[in-house]
């Protein structure tokens, strides 16, 4: 039975609401995808930034996934006496990629911000996303579950982006490094004009 996996990572969320009023906020996202729901690692709201950096898979057969509209992402707030509270929500349509990637095999769309919607309808920050959709994959439906027979593929796709990942981290360091560089010689040269003056 032909079959296809969305791999949806989620990266970060910024300028979100702080639900609570002591300390700092925790964050998790519960991610809904027809009747799978995954829930990801916590994570505190430093500098207007919450990283998770996580992937998460859904593999359904091709017939499945025209049902499938939307994926869901909401932000909660782990609280001190409770699971967490509210902080917004982003819903993104999959009509696009699954069709396009049922076509083509493949599709992958980069991280990008959405808009996170609080209760009232109003938008406060964005969550960076990214999808990769894999058809033609063969499941094998055995006692319900549905086992992924080409594993390799997804693992060839994680080590591809972690050498990106890796060339750019090396690339914003070079760029860390000939900026500090180039601003301590401005400082110099500015000293060095004051002290001849």
């Amino acid at each position: 039975m032909k079959g296809g996996t969305l791999e949806v990572l989620l990266v970060n969320a910024e300028g979100i609401r702080h639900t609570n009023l002591v300390g700092r906020p925790d964050y998790f996202v519960f991610i809904e995808c027809g009747d799978h729901v995954y829930r990801s690692k916590i994570s505190s709201g430093e500098d207007e930034k919450t990283w998770w950096n996580e992937k998460f898979i859904y593999e359904f057969p091709l017939s499945d996934w025209k049902r499938f509209t939307h994926i869901k992402f909401r932000i909660m707030d782990k609280e001190l006496f409770s699971d967490g509270g509210f902080v917004g929500e982003t819903i993104i349509y999959l009509g696009g990629i699954i069709t396009e990637g049922c076509d083509r095999g493949f599709l992958e769309v980069k991280p990008a911000p959405y808009n996170v919607v609080l209760e009232d309808d109003t938008y406060k920050g964005q969550i960076k996303i990214g999808f990769k959709f894999i058809a033609s994959v063969r499941l094998i439906r055995n006692n319900k579950d549905i086992a992924h027979v080409p594993k390799t593929t997804t693992r060839q796709y994680t080590q591809e982006e972690n050498k990106v990942e890796e060339c750019s981290r090396i690339v914003n360091l070079w760029r860390m490094l000939w900026w500090w560089s180039m601003f301590s010689q401005k400082r110099i040269d500015t000293e060095n004009k004051q002290n001849y003056n």
